[in-house]
């Protein structure tokens, strides 16, 4: 396997030129961008010319990560010649009043294949439920098939977002590469940081993704009363205070939800995946230094998921941390990238962008949306 990444910076080009000698039908493009994708067309024609038979697969970011470095308005690629893996990008749009599993359903039937080893998505990231992707694909793939992936991003506008795959920008879309072959690999690694804010509350009313009571209680009003002044930035400052679902399998690691949007008038908040009524939940507030050390801890997983020893061998790190861990960091962002890369092997490269969602397996094994957390894939070959 080879391994390079690159980006682009409109108005100064690439700091590594891209290689055409790299470009084959085992070459796999992984790309992230500004959701504002007119800067970034010179960057993705020369691409185009360089790498006419590679597939590719990308999506638009709030903000991204080459290397220990944190990037606005660029262009970040990774290529991959893969010497023993097939690889096949499919996609599917989102079709307005389509349930999100349904998307997911269809990615599964055109990616499953006896030596299917694993899957990577991307996906809009304003207009899908998340967990419900998530549930479709895995009931169309066998059990325990790796997937991971993330949402797409847009800066902390939530306006739009795009995927892409070599036949250009796509909105209201999911795309999704499968590996195929025995010599693959792919591990993964998911922390979060947050502490718990205020008591338990049930979920009284909801709806997929949508939730409407808490304990009865308006869920809108109820989150405006922990967000004070902060309120009149919704849904944006939504992000500084997530939902944590208890989780009954891993108490210690809850599933978190993030917000997607507000309806004033219903009172109700939509998040990236699904808030189960009847379940238990609690907001959570940013540690610096929690997230920071959540994100080692991500690397660390990771490794461990491997089973093997993986240095020695290029390997591609993807990781995928959410735009509300950016919004609370701040200035201390690239510290989370650093630790990172602290704890990969020497010859590991990283790519990575922040996100509207993570998707990554739980402890069991099942993959399921993820918010607010350092999500890792790593790829390498044997």
């Amino acid at each position: 396997m080879l391994l390079a990444t690159c980006h682009y910076r409109p108005g100064h080009g690439w700091d590594v030129p891209p290689d055409p000698a790299w470009d084959s039908e085992r070459t796999l493009l992984i790309l992230f961008g500004a959701p504002d994708t007119g800067p970034l067309t010179d960057g993705v024609d020369d691409l185009r010319r360089a790498f006419r038979a590679a597939a590719w697969i990308g999506c638009s970011t709030a903000g991204e990560m080459h290397g220990a470095a944190l990037l606005d308005g660029s262009l970040v690629v990774a290529v991959i010649r893969f010497e023993h893996t097939a690889v096949r990008v499919v996609r599917e749009a989102i079709r307005e009043g389509e349930a999100s599993d349904a998307v997911g359903a269809r990615l599964a039937t055109g990616l499953n294949a006896p030596d299917l080893m694993g899957v990577f998505v991307l996906s809009d990231g304003l207009v899908v439920n998340g967990s419900a992707l998530v549930q479709g694909l895995t009931a169309g793939l066998p059990t325990g098939m790796a997937i991971t992936g993330g949402l797409a991003g847009d800066g902390d506008r939530f306006q739009k977002t795009w995927v892409m795959d070599k036949d250009g920008f796509l909105e209201n879309h999911v795309v999704a590469v499968g590996f195929y072959g025995g010599r693959i690999r792919i591990a993964h690694g998911s922390r979060g940081g947050w502490d718990i804010l205020g008591p338990e509350r049930r979920v009284t009313s909801s709806r997929g993704n949508v939730l409407y009571t808490l304990d009865d209680q308006p869920a809108l009003v109820l989150y405006k009363k922990y967000l004070g002044d902060r309120a009149s930035g919704l849904p944006a400052t939504g992000l500084l205070f997530p939902l944590a679902i208890r989780n009954p399998s891993d108490e210690a690691n809850p599933t978190v939800r993030t917000i997607l949007a507000v309806d004033e008038a219903q009172n109700s908040i939509t998040f990236a995946g699904d808030v189960p009524q009847g379940c238990t939940v609690r907001l959570m507030r940013a540690n610096m230094e929690r997230l920071i050390d959540g994100a080692a801890d991500a690397a660390r997983l990771g490794i461990d998921s491997a089973g093997t020893r993986v240095s020695g061998h290029p390997l591609l790190c993807v990781a995928i941390s959410c735009v509300g861990r950016r919004l609370v960091l701040g200035q201390r962002t690239e510290e989370e990238i650093e630790a990172v890369l602290q704890g990969l092997p020497a010859e590991s490269e990283l790519i990575g962008y922040y996100s509207y969602g993570e998707l990554s397996p739980l402890a069991n094994g099942l993959c399921d949306l993820h918010n607010q957390t350092m999500t890792l894939t790593l790829l390498w070959e044997t």
